[in-house]
């Protein structure tokens, strides 16, 4: 049995969105283990073969993966302040700061925003989602860079309130 990346791809978005708790697939050349939502255990995804981490990162938040390609952590974002309100990914995807690659971002440092107005698109599965923001005020931080993946729960940009 082969598995390419996409087909991964597609299988581990697949599974986030199920109710499955344990998961085992074996192919010739690789061993695919996802378990999540253990009493007392982390997320846990074990890949053996050339299946990349980058391929195995993208099913759940709060993850432990082990595979046999060194993982890189993700950037540690800055230290939050009390006075700002952090926008974060609602799903695994690609971050965009414009609707196309000529046009303008929907925001810069410095935007102000309204309820409701769209900040960035996160592409899933080949759609394009527009995040709208939940809070009017200043962009004060961008803090992803355009076309870069993105996990659930990651801080895309702080807004201070107004």
């Amino acid at each position: 049995m082969q598995l390419d990346h996409e087909q991964l791809h597609l299988l581990l978005d697949a599974l986030a969105e199920s109710d499955i708790q344990e998961f085992r697939l074996e192919g010739d050349d690789f061993r695919l283990e996802v378990r999540r939502n253990l009493p007392g255990h982390p997320v846990t995804i074990a890949a053996t073969s050339p299946v990349t981490t980058e391929a195995a990162s993208l099913s759940a938040p709060e993850q432990k993966v082990e595979a046999s390609v060194p993982a890189t952590p993700p950037p540690a974002a800055t230290a939050s302040r009390a006075d700002l309100v952090e926008v974060t990914a609602p799903m695994v995807g690609t971050f965009y700061r414009a609707p196309g690659p000529e046009e303008a971002p929907f925001v810069e440092v410095g935007t102000r925003i309204g309820v409701g107005q769209t900040v960035c698109i996160l592409e899933a599965m080949k759609l394009m989602n527009e995040l709208e923001s939940e809070v009017g005020g200043e962009v004060v931080e961008i803090l992803v860079e355009n076309g870069t993946p993105v996990e659930y729960g990651q801080v895309l940009m702080r807004v201070k309130p107004s």
